[in-house]
């Protein structure tokens, strides 16, 4: 970027969004990847934070002198683009051609030419191409049909012919929705409801994430297709790495990941623990909810009457909680889950739900209403905290 002289960009906490900014300056298409690339020495830089570029504020008033050791790298698709939706991956296709953009007819665009759309904005599969969704915007109309095989890596590869039409009919601009391209897993841990966060953008880093709570991780865990979130912490790396940064506030306001990951470098990654037999759901706090446990891969509501008080006692310790509070069918919404057949039959000593032992449940179905609810009160974890800090307090106020 030139103010007065040319220099590479830094920034902090660039995503996709950002990088969305400056694609449209440049007059390219769409956002694909945004990444930081380390510099075998220092070297000025103009220092440009993501809120700034993104309040609308010109890159004259984001950009300071700064000096760093790393510099940002963008890709933006320099003849596809989605205008007006609310993600990087959603929009009202336009293609370029001759430095002119157009919008493209919904008749001239089927499923396989979204297919390669959605590829080559890196997003996932398409899974919704309807005419309208995005308004009509004041581009001229694309005059050709496309007729892409799939396995194209651009439309523009693609075979087309002249379109039937003349015009198309108002209503009708190609509106697509490709759905939310993220990978997650965890590795290294005892199973695959544990260990380090890696996400794939592109490629796969690992995560160090900014205010991470276990309402954070449950976003996570429940995109594993895991049971409740137990455990979330940093872990130190042998050596500095390529890391994803992300904000837990990003992540809880529902916005895509890709949208809330920002490239980085660090020698902390987050581990999280989640438990993959059993949940809560529909509940105020990760201590509360309707029942639900997992075998075969698949979970299922608890009828209340196949589930007591030392039952109860083992969820709440399974979850990191503390004793149950209140046990009740139907507090919770009765969910679409198939019924679980079995009776469970807790000592109550037992570490997990499904070390417990179990019998053939008497009823071949459970009373509408009756899907086990579960409240245990705080976390065991939160309450050791509270008690410390009352005993500071106490102490403090007693040699005062």
């Amino acid at each position: 970027m030139k103010l007065g002289e040319w220099r590479p960009v830094d920034g902090y906490r660039w995503t996709l969004e950002t990088a969305a900014v400056i694609c449209e300056h440049l007059d390219c298409g769409s956002a694909v990847s945004v990444g930081k690339r380390e510099e075998t020495s220092a070297r000025s830089v103009w220092r440009i934070e993501s809120d700034c570029t993104q309040s609308g504020s010109s890159l004259k008033e984001c950009a300071t002198p700064y000096y760093r050791g790393s510099t940002l790298n963008l890709a933006c698709s320099d003849s596809v683009r989605l205008l007006n939706g609310s993600s990087v991956c959603s929009g009202r296709l336009e293609v370029k051609s001759d430095q002119t953009w157009s919008s493209v007819c919904e008749a001239d665009l089927d499923q396989q030419d979204a297919e390669v759309v959605c590829r080559e904005l890196g997003c996932g599969p398409p899974s919704v191409l309807q005419g309208a969704l995005y308004g009509e915007g004041e581009a001229p109309m694309w005059t050709k049909e496309f007729q892409c095989g799939g396995h194209e890596s651009a439309l523009l590869d693609c075979r087309s012919s002249d379109s039937d039409r003349n015009t198309c009919s108002p209503g009708r601009a190609a509106g697509l929705t490709c759905s939310d391209p993220d990978d997650v897993r965890l590795v290294g841990g005892a199973s695959r409801c544990s260990g380090t966060l890696e996400v794939k953008l592109g490629e796969w880093r690992p995560v160090v994430g900014f205010g991470w709570t276990l309402e954070t991780a449950a976003v996570f865990c429940e995109h594993l297709d895991c049971g409740s979130a137990v455990f979330v912490g940093d872990r130190k790396a042998t050596s500095y790495r390529s890391v994803w940064l992300i904000n837990s506030d990003c992540i809880q306001s529902e916005s895509p990941l890709r949208e809330c990951a920002e490239p980085g470098h660090d020698d902390s990654i987050l581990n999280l623990v989640c438990l993959d037999s059993v949940r809560l759901l529909n509940g105020s706090s990760l201590c509360s909810g309707r029942l639900e446990v997992k075998s075969d891969q698949t979970w299922s509501s608890v009828c209340e009457a196949d589930f007591d008080q030392q039952d109860a006692e083992v969820v709440c310790r399974e979850l990191d909680c503390g004793p149950p509070s209140v046990l009740q069918g139907a507090l919770y919404g009765e969910g679409e889950a198939p019924m679980w057949t079995k009776e469970f039959q807790c000592g109550g000593h037992e570490s997990a739900l499904l070390d417990c032992r179990s019998s053939d449940s008497d009823r071949n179905t459970c009373s509408p209403g009756r899907a086990a609810g579960l409240t245990c009160s705080g976390r065991r974890g939160a309450a050791a905290l509270i008690c410390f800090i009352s005993l500071l307090i106490k102490l403090t106020l007693f040699f005062y």
